[in-house]
């Protein structure tokens, strides 16, 4: 995004925090394609196949996003943060759902009003790289957040760095040490 862009957008998140609905409405088009890029990043690490499709996700979310109006918005990168986050807890509730229904005779999950579906084995897994995300929380808060932010949200070292306001090197450090953490808690293929 054009730092201008950028600059309107950190504008406009405070002035929805300030209970500004109307700014919510100009939110929309500057952060719309980089909502859906960041749900495609979330849906590609997802076998091939799947079929829930991003629109969904970001619908779901954006909702989530401006709804929180008593959220302080610092500036686009945090707003992408908590996307991430966001995106993430409603992909886990999603498969924890899933999860519920397996049981069930052909039920398939529903992401609001379009038909998606996610396997038993997606939901399987996205429940166990929760589950240690949890676990590494426990113990590294800042490397759960770098793995949140560069693994689910696609945010690059620097963009990161901006988020978490440390050193793009911290970040690679964390990065590596919670990759390599991860690996040995889910199956590897589940943590590139």
């Amino acid at each position: 995004m054009e730092s201008g862009a950028a600059g309107e957008v950190t504008i406009l998140l405070r002035q929805i925090s300030g209970g500004n609905s109307e700014a919510a409405n100009r939110l929309i088009p500057l952060v719309l394609h980089e909502l859906h890029q960041l749900a495609r990043h979330y849906l590609k690490a997802e076998r091939p196949g799947h079929t829930l499709q991003p629109t969904a996700l970001v619908n779901e979310a954006y909702l989530r996003l401006v709804g929180d109006q008593a959220r302080d918005w610092r500036n686009r990168a945090h707003f992408i943060g908590v996307s991430a986050s966001i995106m993430r807890r409603i992909l886990i509730d999603h498969a924890r759902r899933r999860q519920a229904l397996k049981r069930g005779a052909g039920e398939v999950l529903e992401l609001q009003e379009e038909r998606e579906s996610l396997s038993y084995e997606q939901a399987e897994e996205l429940i166990a790289l929760n589950a240690a995300l949890d676990r590494l929380e426990q113990m590294n808060s800042r490397q759960r957040q770098v793995v949140e932010l560069r693994y689910f949200g696609g945010l690059s070292l620097e963009e990161t760095a901006e988020v978490l306001a440390v050193s793009p090197v911290t970040v690679r450090r964390d990065w590596m040490a919670a990759r390599a953490w991860l690996k040995g808690q889910v199956r590897p293929e589940v943590i590139k």
